[in-house]
């Protein structure tokens, strides 16, 4: 048979492949905030190294994410890791 795989967004393809992204979200094994979160500070770091200021990055990050506070994504970017 000849399956037409509809090709997936992978947010995170610089650290996992297509293919495994795809086993773990079929399993519910991918946590969407924290896959968001990992984005958003990705995001950041990008802007900031662009010598954008944290304030204008944020608020960047905020067009993309309208639903999130300003302190809310404040507070994603300068989590510290567990």
């Amino acid at each position: 048979m000849n399956q037409i795989k509809a090709k997936i967004d992978n947010p995170l393809s610089e650290l996992i492949s297509d293919e495994i992204f795809e086993l773990l979200e079929a399993h519910g094994l991918i946590d969407e905030k924290a896959v968001r979160d990992y984005q958003i500070r990705k995001k950041f770091k990008s802007l900031r190294a662009g010598k954008i200021s944290a304030g204008d990055a944020i608020d960047a990050i905020r067009e993309e994410y309208p639903y999130l506070q300003f302190d809310t994504i404040r507070k994603i970017v300068y989590q510290i890791s567990k």
